[in-house]
């Protein structure tokens, strides 16, 4: 192509991108009742950076990925990430300019660029020459699997059929003009052309023409079965029998003249799988035509743009948009959204009530909209209402009553009929009952009427509020009314019957707390509460169970609740909107502990988030004839048909791909179902998987869970996250499985998987680690070795140091005796002496003669216990006689001065014991003794002193008053010295007590022989 046809033809393929015409099939449609504004719409534009330059072409591939044909590459986006395509090493596409792309049945990707045609499968590209290297316009597969090619060229564009035996060109005569912009197959399979030169006709038969030869750019059926023909610069046409006229469009309102004028000059045409038909337009956005309705949506709505390029059906139902300024999706949501656009008198909707003949009437800021079979109506003060609507209520007759700022009025034919009743102040919500009441929650006071009269007017401080009723509720009984209150009231709610407060709950009776918005009686007579901050409650004959968030509910700040059809149970939150399945429910009626499941609609599904009940006048929920709940949220009103839900049935396919082993790129740069023997470097420190799933409808709600065999124990859940990040992972072969589940909770079960391998590092190989490990064995023994030695030497010189200091303690104790025998017991024997001389002298006075004896009599017990005291601190025959025998006659003596019966039993093979060791023993017979006398007061003691394999174990057992161990009590600071006895010889000391039980006192020391030497031996005294 010369340069200047070039760019001619670049600049006609910038104003005119091909229509891709085969979107696949599957999950749902849009639902034809709304309009384009009630879709749920996301724009992605150029000017957020996702993308840069013009979206010509969509398409996609059977592993779910959208694929973006722009005037800078190839792009492959999964919903969240676009990424660029890189062709295979050594290869390139013909142009970067890609115009125009089509999927196959056999999953082929044709790719048509401003200089050729190339396919993409199996992750190889091959040229198609076919088409040559012009400006590829168009692309279709007809149902016999032909792929037609319409190209852009100079002088003429050519039309090529290209099959498995050839191809076969068309055009070279110049009857196409310069371009063949766009492919269309009816239902009939006859197929057309629209090209520059006008409408054509390629099979059957040879091709023909249609006048007026008007350059065609657009074509697609319409809904009475007629060709549709979008022709630039002269609108939309349709084909009638043999000629080409012009479509009439119904009249959109008086939004845009020259679509009223039907000037549309429309460039690309979808019908998508319900029938819609979308036109996209050179200058005034997208077009929607349905059930002979039609409605805009242009930039000011925010499209991208108002210049459309392409159309296309997703298999999951979503339409996409591409315009000048970015990329648009448009789905369809579970709940609907009805605003000012389809007839509401305002968005700021108060109340809403469903009436009995099927229609619904919406309190409104600016009047009172009346909806009935998809129309609206609304009324004002030219119908009869009083002022601006507030609350609603239609009572038994099927009267609509409405509380507006100016006062209280019914409908009735046609027109608003006001009463006479005085209020005080707004009238926050009403209520009536079958037998005529009807009840009214004024600013002031709880207004209670009777055929349009008054019967009672109660002030809320009478009630002993300080602030009136939130919302009110007519009772089972005649006359009765339940009464929710705001928080800062004091909350809770109050049953209201004949003058008197009959029952009231609050929040220590077990209620939700917090304000209650709504109350609700169920077909059981079960009264349900909902409450801002602790969930809902259940009030059935006085008893009080309360589901919040411990139980499963999504939320605790619940606005209303309402069952459906189904008998399930819905609830209006800050979390969102919430439904649990009848079954679930019951459950947790009849267990209360019971956590229930529950689904959730947020605001990726439409839903108006608020964290406040959205209105202070009432009912702000209601249930239609057909079903659909109808509720408030303060921008608008919005519905939800529990039994038409949008629900994606598709599974999302699930692909691995790539993994990043310390920021390079190690597997495939392209996606896989199934990713097998990859293999990464030793030592890999970073490494990142990366996943995703194939669902187009809310990419952001798509939910994964992923496990690497070989590390990870169980799954981990993730919510948007398409990542998984390991770092040092050890040597060895993984595998990393993936699944994924869509918006609606469908999953795939099998979802993805990637094997990879980490080799080990030399120091990571099971030679180097067992010989590491020898090594490591051997130097762990010669420590031991060497800890063995230090071990035995330092308790030698620790038995060593023990026995001199025993032996230190021993003499010390010897020193004191012999004090205590020379010099103290002399001092006292002098003292009785000189006392005995006194008591002689002294006058006769028999008091002081007692007095002078009973001193006397002390000193000679004093007597008496210093030379015990003196024995205990040098027992004489120990080192000759041996501890048995010593041990003995300790017992009998000690025994005789307590009063005490005490036994001994002690092993005369143990008088060979070591002197230290006997005489440790010796001491702790002592204290154990001392012990018993001072504080069990015990009858009887039993001493045993005996060999038990390796040790010798001495018991001292009283029948005394025993104690608690740990209290303080059985004799403190002699316990701590016979432990410490026991520990300095390597033993065990333990103590049995209860009170009134006696005291057991057991220490086991190692046996350590006396040591001979040679002087005791009687070779040596010979």
């Amino acid at each position: 192509m010369a340069p200047g046809h070039r760019r001619d033809a670049l600049a006609v393929g910038l104003a005119l991108a091909a229509l891709i015409l085969s979107p696949a099939r599957g999950a749902f449609a849009l639902d034809p009742s709304l309009e384009v504004s009630q879709y749920a719409h996301t724009s992605w534009t150029v000017r957020d950076g996702v993308f840069k330059g013009n979206i010509y072409a969509i398409a996609q591939t059977p592993d779910g990925y959208l694929w973006l044909g722009t005037e800078f590459g190839l792009l492959r986006f999964d919903g969240m990430r676009s990424v660029p395509w890189q062709p295979p090493a050594g290869q390139t596409l013909p142009d970067p300019n890609v115009n125009s792309l089509l999927v196959t049945r056999d999953g082929t990707l044709w790719i048509g660029t401003f200089a050729g045609l190339v396919t993409w499968k199996d992750g190889k590209l091959a040229r198609r020459a076919e088409a040559g290297t012009q400006f590829i316009a168009s692309l279709l597969e007809d149902r016999m699997g032909t792929v037609w090619v319409g190209t852009l060229e100079a002088p003429h564009g050519r039309l090529c059929a290209l099959r498995a035996d050839g191809a076969q060109c068309y055009g070279e005569d110049g009857s196409f003009g310069r371009a063949v912009w766009a492919l269309y197959e009816d239902g009939s399979g006859t197929l057309w052309a629209g090209a520059q030169s006008g409408l054509w006709r390629i099979r059957p038969g040879p091709p023909r023409q249609y006048a007026p030869p008007m350059e065609v750019i657009g074509l697609n059926t319409g809904d009475d079965g007629r060709l549709l023909i979008a022709m630039h610069e002269a609108g939309l046409r349709q084909l009638v029998g043999e000629k080409v006229e012009r479509r009439p469009i119904p009249r959109p309102g008086e939004r845009d003249r020259l679509l009223q004028e039907n000037e549309i000059d429309s460039n690309r045409l979808l019908r998508d799988r319900d029938g819609g038909l979308w036109i996209g337009t050179v200058q005034h956005g997208l077009i929607h035509l349905q059930h002979g309705r039609t409605d805009v949506f242009t930039r000011a709505d925010g499209l991208s743009g108002d210049v459309v390029l392409s159309l296309f059906d997703d298999r999951e139902g979503n339409i996409w948009v591409t315009t000048t300024g970015g990329l648009d999706r448009f789905r369809e949501l579970p709940v609907t959204t009805i605003t000012t656009k389809q007839g509401l008198s305002s968005d700021g909707a108060h109340s809403v009530v469903a009436a009995r003949d099927g229609s619904v009437w919406i309190a409104a800021l600016d009047g009172l909209t009346r909806w009935k079979s998809g129309a609206a109506k609304v009324f004002r003060s030219e119908s009869g209402l009083p002022g601006a609507p507030q609350s609603l209520h239609e009572d038994h007759r099927g009267r609509v009553w409405v509380s507006t700022d100016r006062g209280l009025a019914y409908f009735r034919d046609g027109r608003f009929v006001p009463m006479d009743a005085v209020l005080g102040g707004r009238v926050h919500s009403m209520t009536g009952d079958e037998a005529g009441h009807l009840w009214l929650a004024e600013d002031r006071s709880l207004v209670h009427l009777r055929d349009g009269r008054l019967v009672e007017q109660v002030p809320w401080s009478g009630l002993g509020r300080r602030q009136q009723a939130n919302v009110i509720l007519a009772g089972l009984e005649p006359g009765g009314v339940w009464l929710g209150f705001w928080s800062v009231g004091g909350g809770g709610v109050s049953y209201f019957r004949d003058g008197q407060l009959r029952a009231s709950y609050g929040a220590p009776d077990g209620l939700g707390r917090g304000h209650v918005p709504d109350l609700r009686l169920d077909e059981e007579g079960a009264l349900w509460v909902a409450t801002h901050q602790g969930g809902v409650s259940r009030i059935d004959d006085g008893r009080i169970t309360t589901l919040t968030s411990r139980n499963g509910l999504p939320c605790d700040s619940v606005h209303w609740t309402m069952e459906d059809d189904d008998r399930s149970f819905w609830s209006y939150s800050a979390c969102g909107l919430v439904r649990i399945a009848r079954d679930e429910l019951r459950a947790w009626i009849a267990h209360p502990q019971r956590r229930i499941e529950a689904t959730v609609w947020d605001a990726a599904d439409g839903v108006r988030l608020r964290s406040l009940a959205a209105s202070e006048f009432g009912p702000r929920v209601a249930k239609a004839e057909d079903g659909r709940l109808w509720f408030v949220t303060g921008e608008g009103i919005q519905v939800v048909d529990p039994r038409h839900l949008a629900v994606n049935n598709l599974a999302p396919p699930v692909l691995v791909e790539q993994i990043v082993a310390d920021g390079r790129i190690q597997g495939p740069n392209l996606p896989g179902a199934a990713v097998a023997g990859v293999r990464l470097q030793a030592r890999t420190r970073d490494l990142r998987i990366e996943y995703t799933a194939l669902s187009l409808v809310a990419p952001e709600k798509v939910r994964f869970k992923y496990k690497l065999e070989g590390q990870d124990r169980d799954w981990r859940e993730v919510v948007g996250v398409r990542q998984a990040q390991y770092t040092n992972l050890p040597p060895g072969s993984y595998r990393f499985r993936v699944i994924a589940c869509n918006n609606s909770g469908v999953w795939n079960a099998e979802g993805a998987s990637l094997e990879f391998t980490i080799p080990p590092a030399w120091h990571q190989t099971i030679a180097f680690r067992a010989l590491a490990a020898a090594a490591l064995a051997a130097l762990l023994f010669s420590a031991y070795r060497l800890r063995v030695r230090i071990v035995e030497r330092r308790a030698g010189e620790m038995s060593a140091f023990n026995e001199r200091l025993m032996k230190a303690q021993e003499q010390e104790r010897t020193r004191i005796a012999g004090e205590l025998h020379d010099s103290v017991m002399q001092q006292i024997t002098a003292l009785s002496l000189v006392l005995g001389t006194a008591k002689r002298k002294m006058a006769s006075d028999p008091e002081a003669k007692e007095m002078v004896v009973e001193v006397q009599r002390k000193l000679i017990d004093l007597g008496g216990e210093v030379r015990q005291l003196s024995h205990d601190l040098h027992p004489p025959m120990l080192k000759e006689a041996g501890l048995p025998e010593v041990l003995r006659g300790y017992c009998d003596e000690f025994g005789d001065l307590r009063g005490i019966a005490v036994s001994c039993d002690a092993d005369e093979s143990l008088a060979e014991l070591s002197p230290g060791t006997a005489l440790a023993l010796y001491r702790v017979a002592q204290e154990a003794l001392g012990n018993a006398a001072k504080h069990a007061a015990p009858t009887r003691v039993a001493v045993r002193l005996f060999r038990s394999g390796g040790d010798v174990v001495l018991s001292v057992a009283d029948d005394g008053r025993g104690f608690e161990p740990g209290r303080g009590e059985g004799g403190g600071l002699g316990l701590v010295n016979m432990r410490e006895r026991a520990r300095q010889l390597g033993g065990t000391f333990e103590l049995d007590s209860r009170p009134g039980h006696g005291t057991t006192v057991r220490v086991a020391v190692p046996f350590r022989a006396r040591e001979v030497k040679p002087a005791d031996t009687p070779e040596a005294r010979k």
